[in-house]
């Protein structure tokens, strides 16, 4: 009998600390959106020409690539057409393929060398460390002060370096990050609202944490490094599938310090399917848990100032926003049900809805603004906002049950390989991945569990009805919905 007196309290008490944990995570969003209103309030040329060198110091690009038949070749191409002194530029092809990108990368290295380009094919037998492992290995052969990254998808203009390089005008500068631009935002519902995510991150966030001198991320690719920074911090390590995150909590617990171009993008081929993005996701989620589990106590016990470790605490910790949105969906039923007992001491606590508001006020604020700055004016719409943004929010639910096995593993320390996510080579509507050698075709049971998460919000939406209480209703609704959009597309993706 106590058993059935103390199982409401616990209902109540988890599904409390899940919504003040989001809570807190939103009011740290828009605190972010202030500080980058801060930033911008002096309007500034959207791609100012930072002042060129006189003399331009070495730079290695590096290049990871595994098993990427469709971009490769573009990518190689793109960086050879460079506009930076040859005798300063190196470039690194990292191809640990098992297909048939070796012979393309093999040939257009060749290609170029033909042409007296300094460029290097280096092939791992043993994949050891994935992405991190090969970028380690070839630091010992790299010449240039400055290490440039770009992943396979990506397509930088030719005068990134130039752009960049001159940005590091400080001996404490380890890392300049630049903003991502996406070749196919438009291709799919999918892709249009990884982007508007990735905005959001990659405008507010970025510059926001940068203004505030908090700590920032390398976001993987697209940025450049201090070739003594990596070596200072530690170097590449690979007991995280976010060595880039990784590293950059290390390099700045070592005080380097980290610059945000905003105003520099370079292009990337958004995940196309369900299978890739849930493949990225999980990586991204899980990969952010391990590199708090390793890093989390030693920014808080830092000599970092309090307003930088709070940053640092939600920004580590930001997965775990999937497993309170999970854990709070799934308690939000029964508290319905108990929310309707006569005499229950616990009725006021519902009162605390009012966090659903403020959040939500800070979310809207928070990608409405990134929404507004980064999307062309003639484009601009306040409906086009709003119906982007509820898909958006009912996308992160429904890939909460997902992203939250991922992050669960990355706090106990379980360990999985290295997923890449595949590219498509995709630009346009008329482009297909259908037929592509890396689609994934697996239905599995985590897609039938989150149809049936999808089923079970739809009881919430009735009980709103049946009791007349409605304050959990337009979560229920986004929550089913969401749900049943990943079933949908992951089970459309995987036949």
């Amino acid at each position: 009998m106590e058993v059935f007196n103390i199982l409401p309290i616990v209902v109540w008490v988890v599904y409390g600390i899940c919504l003040a944990f989001i809570f807190c995570y939103s009011l740290i969003q828009l605190q972010l959106t202030w500080l980058y209103l801060r930033a911008k309030r002096n309007p500034i040329d959207y791609k100012p020409k930072l002042p060129e060198l006189q003399n331009w110091p070495a730079v290695t690009v590096q290049l990871p690539i595994y098993n990427e038949i469709y971009v490769a070749e573009r990518l190689i191409d793109e960086v050879m057409a460079f506009d930076y002194p040859t005798d300063k530029l190196q470039v690194q092809v990292l191809d640990d393929s098992t297909d048939a990108t070796q012979e393309i990368t093999a040939a257009r290295v060749k290609f170029y060398q033909d042409q007296g380009k300094n460029i290097q094919l280096i092939h791992r037998l043993n994949r050891s460390g994935y992405k991190a492992g090969a970028l380690q290995e070839a630091l010992s052969t790299a010449t240039g002060t400055y290490i440039a990254i770009f992943d396979a998808d990506f397509l930088p203009a030719s005068d990134f370096l130039k752009l960049v390089i001159p940005a590091f005008d400080a001996p404490e500068i380890g890392v300049v990050q630049t903003r991502w631009a996406h070749l196919n935002r438009n291709y799919s519902l999918l892709t249009r609202l990884q982007a508007f995510a990735l905005d959001a991150h990659f405008t507010i966030e970025q510059t926001g944490r940068n203004t505030g001198d908090h700590f920032i991320n390398f976001n993987g690719t697209a940025g450049v490094w201090r070739k003594n920074c990596i070596l200072d911090a530690g170097g590449w390590q690979a007991d995280t599938l976010t060595e880039d995150l990784d590293l950059s909590y290390r390099a700045q617990l070592r005080h380097w310090k980290f610059k945000y171009l905003e105003q520099i993008e370079a292009l990337a081929e958004l995940p196309a399917n369900m299978p890739a993005l849930k493949s990225q996701q999980f990586r991204w989620t899980k990969g952010a848990a391990e590199t708090a589990r390793k890093n989390l106590g030693k920014v808080l016990v830092s000599q970092q100032p309090l307003g930088t470790k709070v940053n640092g605490l939600f920004h580590l910790l930001n997965s775990s926003v999937f497993i309170c949105v999970l854990v709070a969906g799934i308690l939000s039923l029964p508290v319905l049900i108990l929310n309707q007992e006569e005499n229950n001491i616990w009725s006021g606590f519902l009162q605390f809805r009012a966090m659903f508001v403020i959040s939500l006020i800070s979310l809207v604020s928070f990608y409405g603004v990134a929404y507004w700055r980064v999307t062309p004016a003639a484009s601009r719409s306040v409906f086009y906002f709003t119906v982007n943004f509820f898909l958006f929010l009912c996308l992160t639910m429904g890939l909460s049950l997902h992203n939250s096995i991922a992050v669960a593993e990355g706090y106990g320390g379980i360990k999985t390989p290295f997923v890449r996510t595949p590219k498509f080579n995709i630009r346009s509507s008329r482009d297909t991945w259908q037929t592509s050698l890396y689609a994934v075709k697996n239905i599995s049971l985590l897609m039938f569990l989150e149809a049936l998460l999808s089923l079970y919000f739809l009881i919430g939406i009735y009980l709103a009805f049946r009791f007349q209480d409605y304050g959990l209703l337009p979560f229920h609704t986004m929550l089913s919905i969401g749900f049943g959009t990943i079933f949908y597309f992951s089970v459309k993706h995987s036949r």
